[in-house]
């Protein structure tokens, strides 16, 4: 192999320690075994390099093959997904390194590495995780320079800094084409099937469901109001509407689950001024999206559902930033039709009748809806009902008689179901709804913060002429939990965030440790608002405040215009650096002792040597020959004299000079 072809020591070293950046983003989402690889393939290659070991040959590179795809298909169950083409792409990047002889397999690696950097990207475009990838295109840029320079066997740094420059470079045509370019749908906003759980509320509940999602503190989403924030009693953030009950478990109707006429909602009498504000949601691959009682979207691709509640057309797959307008005080739908009031009626048959006992019990002595709503509160109020995130394990067979008259134990969820259990057996239609209740509000910016334990049920009852009413039955059992959240309530019990020990929200004491959490927090919704929530209609609204009404003529002009004052500082830079030789002192003045010899006729030829050029001169001027011979000599003696002698020479070359006269 020649020389220019291998891969340098330096090279290698930088290959190799991409190779552990690119992986390390992904640990958590791969096996174990596949770390692994990358440890044995870069031990292999170390061998090689020592010349301990050789190059696998071909049974053994398909055998490697053959056993990674065995691996993905044992670990995920699957070859078709995400997680499970991710896993196969990194353990061809790390056996890649394997046949990596010469600078044509580097190469190829490298490209490699590149894309391996976007995959990052289908699961999380956190800042940090922005900043991560920023390092490790400049470490794969860096193992590339130093591919291109095949003298360097010793690892040196000098490659980082030039791909550090290369990536500053870049960044203003970076921002042309982020702000002008056309928003095309990323790679990572194409539906992918993940085997990745689902973040937030599920589409069905049944108890136990939100109390788990409530030991996280992962935040759900983030809210930006428009003016004052309302109370915290007054954040009840919808997503989910459940009037369909089997099998203990409650589950929103879908939209062809009603007939045509019921598909849409009914228009309310709006009441009062809106609230206004945006949200920007994590990545939660389900369809709905929450906004405070009877929010309405202008946002493309959000419709409002016939229940009042909000979803997207496509699953959520990043940041999704969206505005509402909610009227808290809008009465709906204060005439149902019959096939809605059957379905908010509706009971599995023969299931707790204990409970249906009571409910008929209570409607019976009651003046009206109202007056069962309140008697069926104070019940939750008057006994010793309990709030915990651990309830008692309840049976499968009539689960709400066991809730009501024996363990009296429970989370939000269970006093929802069971106080809408209650409304329909006593004939009032009601249903449960599932989303987040409250929210810190983070004094940095303002903004709203909802976490996963924020998680929330409660019921809507609907009573006549004044239409669905929310009614929160946790309320009469922890009213801390409404009025200060959930780690007040909790208190005593001890269990808020109990399985995720190191969560910043855990030293919300110690002040420091605070501040921080909350900058932080304050700098990614700004992120998410400037940078992952800018589509292509924020764009065409950025461009149309800057210039006006916007045409395609108008937008070749502008991103022509722009890419030319990128380029323009580039080019005057280059030419203002381009390279002129940089004589020595030694040529300067041999140069000097030609210009004086041109001025006595003998001008020096295009490419005479200095000795050549002396006897030419000293044969025409024949009265300088010994000044000319002492000239030519100690120059020529110049370019070997030793560094320390070089001073006293140029002296001596300099009074030769003058003599020549």
């Amino acid at each position: 192999m020649k020389l220019e072809q291998q891969v340098p020591r330096n090279a290698l070293v930088w290959i190799i320690l991409a190779l552990f950046l690119l992986v390390a983003p992904h640990v958590q989402r791969v096996p174990i075994w596949v770390l692994l690889v990358f440890a044995a393939a870069v031990v292999w290659r170390i061998m090689v390099y020592r010349g301990v070991w050789s190059f696998p040959r071909w049974p053994v590179k398909m055998g490697l093959i053959i056993a990674a795809f065995a691996g993905i298909m044992f670990s995920f169950r699957s070859l078709i997904g995400l997680e499970p083409t991710v896993a196969l792409l990194l353990t061809a990047f790390a056996l890649k390194l394997l046949e990596l002889a010469e600078r044509k397999d580097a190469y190829v690696l490298l490209f490699l590495g590149y894309f391996v950097i976007l995959t990052v990207f289908l699961f999380s475009q956190d800042i940090l995780i922005v900043l991560l990838c920023l390092f490790n295109t400049v470490i794969v840029t860096a193992a590339l320079v130093a591919l291109h320079r095949p003298g360097e066997h010793r690892f040196t740094f000098r490659p980082l800094r030039l791909a550090s420059v290369m990536l500053a470079q870049s960044i203003p045509l970076m921002l042309v084409l982020f702000f002008l370019f056309p928003r095309i749908g990323p790679l990572w906003t194409v539906p992918i099937k993940s085997q990745a759980a689902r973040t937030g509320m599920s589409d069905f509940m049944k108890p136990g469901d939100v109390s788990r999602l409530s030991r996280s503190g992962e935040v759900a989403f983030r809210v930006q109001f428009e003016g004052a924030v309302p109370a915290q009693d007054q954040l009840y953030w919808r997503g989910l509407v459940m009037s369909r009950l089997r099998g203990g478990a409650w589950s929103s109707l879908s939209h062809f689950a009603a007939p045509p006429d019921e598909r849409r909602p009914s228009e309310p009498e709006l009441v009062g001024e809106p609230l206004r504000y945006s949200v920007i949601m994590e990545p939660t691959q389900q369809h709905w999206i929450y906004s405070l009682r009877y929010g309405r979207s202008r946002d493309s691709g959000v419709v409002s559902a016939a229940d009042y509640r909000l979803y997207r057309m496509s699953e959520i797959e990043d940041d999704y930033l969206y505005e509402v307008q909610t009227w808290p005080e809008a009465v709906l739908e204060p005439e149902i039709s019959d096939w809605r009031r059957k379905v908010e009626l509706r009971l599995p048959p023969d299931d707790n009748p204990r409970a249906m006992a009571l409910a008929q019990q209570i409607a019976s002595e009651a003046g009206d809806s109202r007056e069962i709503v309140e008697q069926v509160l104070a019940l939750f109020t008057e006994q010793p009902f309990g709030y915990t995130l651990s309830p008692p394990l309840l049976p499968e067979r009539d689960p709400i008689d066991a809730f009501l008259f024996d363990t009296r134990w429970g989370f939000c969820e269970h006093y929802a179901s069971a106080f809408v259990i209650l409304m329909r057996a006593a004939g009032i239609p009601a249903r449960v709804v599932a989303g987040y209740q409250g929210g810190e509000i983070n004094p940095v910016n303002g903004t709203v913060i909802v976490h996963q334990f924020d998680a929330h049920a409660w019921a809507e009852v609907w009573h006549e002429g004044e239409g669905w009413v929310r009614v929160d039955p946790t309320a009469a059992v922890a009213p801390e939990r409404i009025e200060l959240g959930l780690e007040q309530a909790l208190a005593e019990e001890g269990s808020f965030l109990a399985d995720s020990p190191l969560s910043p929200l855990r030293f919300r004491g110690v002040n420091w440790v605070n501040q921080l959490r909350l900058r932080y927090d304050a700098l990614t919704y700004r992120w998410q608002s400037w940078v992952t929530g800018f589509d292509s209609d924020r764009q065409y609204q950025l461009l149309t405040n800057w210039f006006g009404e916007f045409s395609a003529r108008k937008f070749a002009l502008v991103l022509l215009g722009a890419g030319l004052l990128v380029f323009a500082p580039v080019v005057i830079t280059l030419l203002l650096q381009r390279k002129t030789v940089q004589l020595r002192e030694m040529d300067k003045l041999y140069l000097r002792f030609c210009e004086r010899l041109e001025k006595f006729g003998v001008a020096r030829a295009a490419g005479e040597g200095p000795a050549q050029y002396g006897r030419r001169a000293s044969a025409q001027l024949p009265r300088l020959e010994e000044q000319i011979g002492d000239v030519t000599n100690i120059y020529l003696g110049l370019a070997y004299a030793p560094a320390d002698e070089e001073a006293a020479a140029l002296k001596r070359l300099a009074q030769a000079i003058r003599r020549v006269n």
